[in-house]
């Protein structure tokens, strides 16, 4: 048999949603009974109970009004849980856990089952099963081993629902049905008729199919006759085809060879064809060299060769010097570059120096701007003119840590004498409340004597009256004046007993009248007290809305914190910051060198066409190379000119970069 054992709740209808606010129902065997007020939470705890068990919200409620109120709580969202710890049939252990969340929108509520999970504990180790991978509410049923019909109707029954016995006959037959689990019997007959009719359905279609199969066999035993004919048809025609192949091998062969020696004969013409278009070539560039000499050298062939070695040697010794003299040349133009090179490196390391200096020249002017408004905020002389040097600096953080630490001392303090105060009155209260109480049983226990007196005293006077002369009843009335007499001293006794009291309270002992004026005056000392301990309350309200609320932003910090990292994560790629950070910095140096350098190219490109244009340089300022022609000239002017209207763009894409 199942049993419950504990239950958790936190954030359900009346129960507060702080940890703190979290309570435990312990459930004891064989009786637990709840005992309370109305309102004190005995009727949500059987909520609880069912919506644990069954996942069914209370009557009336769509799950946004079973949560804790948003606006009481003074959250936009609320959490709401429920936690149940039982043995199932089989005595083992089972911890359920549900939970909610409603969230305030701006003119609605709205609410959200979160995910649920089932813990067991088999052996010593601990299986969870989510609400994602397998249904809970029937999870449970098995093992409370109790249907969820019983569990609404008879174990956790609403107060709301307790009278459906006394509802109309279809409605209660339904829920005895339901109770008695009758619809299951009925539903098992009804699918056992369903079954029995599909089988004659199937028995039906098997015994057509039978039908067709055979049909099909007698076809597939003529197919299998015709194609065993076919086949004796296709071999014999195969052997036919292999006799053909056979003759067909000695034509193919004298095939080849006739090929093969057309090849050859094609091959041989178009050698003599070439042939004879190189002898024709030959020919014609014979008769063009003719044509084409003015002298012909009349020497011998000797004279010709020594002419010739003159000729090859003064060529060599000139190309030589032309050597030695491009040598020279490519190494002037390599230090030229080297010398141009570094100028420029020179101008591009000014342009970033001189942004570094703005922009540490505007960092300066904020933070002065900032120390003079703090300084105006805080009452500090002596900043009210910037800008300031290291030691006024220094002197600055002095007087904003000593203010700091200051007014930390101070709140301290004031919170210190707020609980002082707090005990003082409270322990204030108490005593008053205390004596307000005595005094309110000596009063009720005088004014009961005095009611009582004055009721014998009125049948006395009565009995007076009537008795009258008569000396039977003078005896009487002789005991009845005893009697009073005794109830007098019962009096003065009563009140020599609580004198000492009512002195050392008063400082003398009082009538009627001064008592009624002191508790009237003490009574509106205890509202006086009422109203400052209220006002108390309404601080510490407000004290723990103030801690909410940074509690909420911190959320809210950690929540950022954690975005930004998850953002972080996915631009990075990897959870190895420092590296990617690296990169990054890298990056930005390497683009703050290009707009350094893109800033820096204009004074060089503009510098290089006043060379060019205004001191009527021939030579390039770069390289030094010499322009022969105004064409050559004009055209690396106007390449600088395009560069140095694209620098600008250039420049302003490298930034927003």
């Amino acid at each position: 048999m199942s049993r419950i054992e504990k239950m958790s709740i936190l954030g359900v209808r009346s129960f507060g949603i702080e940890d703190k606010d979290k309570q435990i129902i312990t459930f004891f065997s064989p009786l637990t009974i709840l005992v309370g007020p109305n309102g004190a939470g005995k009727t949500t705890i059987i909520e609880c109970l069912k919506y644990i068990c069954t996942g069914d919200f209370p009557p009336g409620t769509k799950g946004n009004t079973f949560v804790h109120d948003p606006k009481v709580a003074q959250e936009t969202d609320v959490r709401a849980q429920i936690r149940l710890q039982f043995r199932d049939v089989n005595g083992e252990l089972i911890a359920v856990q549900r939970s909610m969340v409603c969230s305030q929108k701006s003119k609605k509520t709205e609410f959200k089952t979160l995910e649920g999970v089932i813990t067991r504990t088999k052996h010593g180790e601990k299986v969870s099963l989510s609400s994602k991978c397998a249904e809970i509410d029937r999870e449970m049923i098995s093992s409370l081993g109790v249907s969820k019909s019983v569990l609404n109707n008879v174990i956790f029954c609403h107060q709301e629902d307790s009278n459906w016995p006394l509802s109309e006959g279809k409605a209660l037959k339904q829920k005895f049905d339901e109770i008695f689990s009758a619809t299951r019997y009925i539903k098992a007959l009804e699918t056992l008729r369903q079954v029995r009719q599909t089988q004659d359905q199937k028995v039906k279609e098997c015994q057509t199919e039978l039908k067709y199969l055979k049909q099909n066999k007698e076809k597939a035993c003529e197919i299998r006759d015709q194609i065993t004919s076919k086949e004796a048809q296709l071999t014999s025609s195969k052997e036919i085809v292999k006799s053909y192949e056979n003759e067909l091998d000695p034509l193919k062969n004298r095939l080849k060879e006739i090929e093969h020696n057309l090849s050859k004969i094609m091959r041989l013409d178009n050698e003599i064809k070439a042939l004879d278009s190189r002898k024709k070539q030959m020919e014609k560039d014979n008769s063009e060299l003719e044509q084409k000499m003015e002298k012909v050298f009349q020497g011998t062939d000797e004279q010709l060769n020594d002419l010739y070695h003159n000729h090859q040697r003064t060529v060599r010794e000139k190309e030589r010097r032309l050597v030695d003299c491009q040598r020279e040349l490519e190494k002037l133009n390599k230090e030229s570059r080297l010398l141009n090179q570094e100028k420029s490196e020179l101008l591009v390391e000014q342009g970033r120096l001189q942004l570094q200096a703005d922009r540490h020249q505007e960092h300066i002017r904020a933070r002065d701007s900032l120390i003079q408004s703090l300084a105006t905020q805080l009452e500090l002389d002596g900043f009210e003119r910037g800008p300031f040097s290291e030691r006024q600096i220094k002197n600055f953080h002095k007087l904003v840590r000593e203010r700091q630490e200051r007014e930390t001392e101070t709140a301290n303090q004031l919170m210190n004498d707020f609980a002082e105060k707090e005990t003082l009155k409270q322990r204030q209260i108490d005593e008053i409340r205390d004596k307000k109480t005595g005094l309110g049983r000596i009063i009720e226990l005088k004014s009961e004597i005095l009611s009582k007196k004055q009721n014998e005293l009125k049948n006395v006077k009565y009995e007076l009256q009537q008795l009258e002369g008569s000396s039977d009843r003078i005896l009487e009335l002789d005991q009845e004046l005893k009697k009073a007499a005794d109830k007098d001293e019962q009096i003065r006794k009563i009140k020599s007993r609580h004198s000492e009291e009512l002195t050392s309270l008063l400082g003398y002992f009082p009538n009627k009248k001064q008592l009624e004026d002191w508790l009237h005056s003490k009574s509106k000392e205890i509202n006086q007290t009422r109203d400052r301990l209220a006002k108390l309350n309404k601080e510490l309200a407000s004290a723990e809305q103030n801690k909410n609320h940074i509690n909420n932003e911190l959320r809210r910090k950690e929540e950022q914190l954690s975005s930004y990292e998850d953002k972080l994560f996915d631009i990075c790629g990897s959870q190895d910051f420092e590296s990617d950070l690296d990169k990054l910095k890298e990056e930005i140096e390497k683009s703050s060198k290009q707009r350094a350098m893109l800033a820096g190219a204009t004074a060089v490109y503009s510098q290089f066409i006043t060379q060019l244009t205004d001191e009527n340089q021939s030579c390039c300022p770069v390289c030094q190379r010499v322009f022969h022609t105004e064409a050559e000239l004009q055209e690396v002017i106007s390449d600088l000119q395009s560069k140095l209207r694209l620098a600008p763009d250039k420049l302003k894409s490298t930034e927003s970069e």
